[in-house]
């Protein structure tokens, strides 16, 4: 506020001061006469008084109008002819000082904002907006921060980590008593939203010491050297303050790796690097000053800022998993009013790869579609609707489409739910629509799971899958169409993936032949190049075509065999516009030979153990709100019984 309040109060008397020459030069404007226009006044009468200061005239009409003149040139013969004309005159000696001292304001004005600016370049006070130099490291007061590590869920080792630190800080002995010494620097590494920040805030909501925090865009400014004198001012106030912590975040932009810029000469960012290594170098371990940074650019990060000494423990954030996943979604509804039919469980299934934060922004959708609805309580088909909002896009209901589109999405969408069904690796199919949202003009979903490794065959099983709705356009149409075109780059993409990265061709066998898949954020890089030759890479290519041919063939040889069954789940598909999982088995059925049924009953099982799931999950919610209820009614009874015995 005060800053704020002190850059007002500059604007404002700028402002003021602007007014009031302006109206100054227009007041001296309009009572200036020439001295042609004095001599007509003076010969016609209209003079009373005339003032002499210096060749400034100042002069009194008979209608009592102050004006004024200048003497251009010496006239003798002007106080002769006053005279006669009966005009009082007088006058007095202009001040030299006065003279010199309008001559030389502009001068001083300059010199005045020059020293005022350099007081505020070395934090010497003056305007915040023009404190360039100062510490600009927000400090968080104990217990005015409200987050804490009971905020932060699905990373319970990064939590640990820091758990540790703070511990270490609020109970040193314990750790020095058998020679521990405190990580200097803590590096927090991590995909966007997986919860760096919010760690961060929790340790400043644990700690119970000082928290600075600044981000690493508020090192960099306009003017030389002003980085590196913010560093050292925070360092110096965090020295200060002892025991404390320093949080930077995104450090990539104040971290990066040295001797990167490309036109060579010296780069202002790498000044304050160079000020940063040094500072947190320099520490000394009993000052018990901790910095946490974070970073989802750990790539591009300078050597000397990840050694040891400096960060010493790198704590990687990554996503959560399934249990993570309802531990996060668990603490996003605690206090939201949500339906007994709402299963977590089935939520955090399906939302593989979903980071904290797009967890956090799917329950704030869920809850927006619920009042939007006019509900009291948030449903389980509300966060259905939000997931399918945040992964596709809002559903485009008016948008007009033709019946032939209709007819390609539907059989193009079912090309790949008839594929899935009948490959033993992929997933089960959970549902498909033909409602257009964003960019697609339907989706076919399915029930992922989170995988570490992934096998060969269910690499060529997902080409298969991905190809579907082609070849389901090709069985149907005998011809194809543009919808397609996404799948077909992400087959390329995933074939180019299992030649070049994974090892995964005959030809070529378990050699790596891809380029690094990275921007190209640093000068090195433009001086990499792939070591292939043109015959390596015809044999890429070939291998690569190979792959996805086969795959479509595949694709095509089922849909072909299930022609009747594509067309079908396509007609009933057209009518409804989005089928679940269990009535596509359910139509399925008939049309399943024998020598089919393990692989498409393995996948019935897996649907059949959800819809158990949710019930059971659905059922004990039910238990635990009459449980509740039984409680609150015990309650009443026994006040009521309390107050009769008081009564009697």
């Amino acid at each position: 506020m005060k800053k704020s309040h002190s850059i007002t109060f500059w604007i404002v008397l700028l402002l003021i001061t602007v007014i009031m020459f302006q109206f100054s030069k227009n007041t001296a404007k309009a009572t200036e006469k020439t001295y042609s226009e004095f001599k007509q006044l003076v010969t016609s009468g209209q003079v009373l008084h005339v003032n002499f200061d210096g060749k400034n005239i100042g002069f009194t009409t008979i209608e009592n109008k102050k004006l004024t003149s200048r003497l251009p040139f010496e006239d003798p013969q002007l106080v002769t002819e006053l005279e006669k004309a009966n005009i009082a005159v007088s006058a007095h000696k202009p001040s030299k000082w006065f003279g010199f001292f309008i001559n030389f304001l502009p001068f001083i004005i300059f010199i005045g904002i020059w020293v005022f600016l350099m007081r505020g370049m070395r934090g010497g006070g003056g305007s915040a907006a023009f404190s360039f130099g100062k510490n600009k490291a927000k400090l968080s007061i104990s217990g005015k921060t409200k987050i804490t590590f009971t905020d932060v869920a699905g990373v319970d080792e990064a939590k640990e980590e820091l758990e540790e630190i703070v511990e270490f800080l609020k109970n040193p002995k314990k750790f020095q008593k058998l020679g521990g010494r405190i990580p200097r620097g803590v590096l927090l590494l991590g995909r966007p939203g997986t919860g760096k920040t919010l760690l961060a805030k929790a340790v400043a909501g644990e700690a119970k010491v000082p928290f600075y925090s600044i981000s690493g865009s508020d090192f960099v400014e306009m003017f030389v050297g002003v980085g590196a004198s913010r560093v050292r001012n925070m360092f110096a106030d965090a020295k200060k303050n002892a025991p404390c912590i320093a949080f930077i975040d995104e450090i990539d932009a104040v971290g990066r790796h040295r001797g990167s810029g490309l036109g060579g000469g010296h780069d202002e960012r790498e000044q304050t690097l160079n000020q940063l290594l040094v500072e947190m170098d320099g520490f000394d371990p009993n000052d018990s000053v901790i910095i946490i940074a974070a970073t989802n650019r750990p790539d591009v990060l300078d050597p000397a800022l990840l050694r040891p000494g400096r960060f010493d423990r790198q704590i990687m954030v990554d996503l959560p998993d399934i249990k993570g996943r309802e531990e996060i979604l668990k603490v996003h509804t605690r206090k939201l009013p949500i339906s007994a039919g709402v299963v977590l469980n089935i939520i955090a299934r399906v939302t593989p790869g979903f980071s904290g934060a797009d967890l956090a922004n799917l329950v704030n959708e869920a809850a927006l579609l619920a009042a939007r609805k006019g509900k009291k309580k948030i449903e389980m088909n509300d966060f259905e609707e939000a997931k399918d909002k945040v992964t596709l896009g809002k559903a485009r209901k008016s948008r007009v489409i033709t019946e032939e589109d209709k007819k390609i999405t539907a059989v193009h969408e079912i090309g790949h739910v008839i594929c899935s069904m009948f490959l033993e690796k992929v997933e089960p199919i959970h549902k498909v629509t033909i409602i257009p949202r964003g960019f697609t003009a339907g989706a076919t979903h399915f029930l992922q799971t989170d995988k570490t490794h992934y096998l060969k065959s269910y690499m060529t099983e997902s080409l298969v899958g991905l190809l579907g709705g082609r070849a389901a356009e090709e069985v149907i149409f005998n011809d194809v169409s543009t919808g397609a075109s996404n799948d077909i780059e992400r087959a390329t993409d995933l074939a180019k993936q299992m030649v070049c990265n994974w090892g995964m061709s005959e030809k070529i066998g378990p050699i790596k032949l891809a380029q690094k898949q990275s921007q190209m954020f640093l000068g090195r890089d433009i001086s990499q190049h792939d070591n292939i030759s043109e015959e390596t890479a015809k044999i890429i290519d070939s291998e690569v075509k190979n792959i996805i041919s086969k795959a479509h063939e595949t694709a095509e040889n089922i849909l072909t065999s299930k022609r009747e069954l594509l067309e079908k789940l396509a007609d009933v598909l057209l009518e409804k516009e989005t089928i679940e999982a269990k009535e596509i088995f359910t139509i399925s059925i008939p049309f399943i030979a024998e020598n089919e049924k393990p692989i498409v009953d393995k996948k019935m099982q897996k649907i059949k153990d959800l819809d158990n799931d949710i019930k059971k999950a659905e059922r004990r919610a039910k238990a635990a709100i009459r449980r509740k209820k039984q409680a609150a009614a015990k309650k009443r009874a026994k006040a009521k019984e309390a107050e009769k015995n008081e009564t009697a």
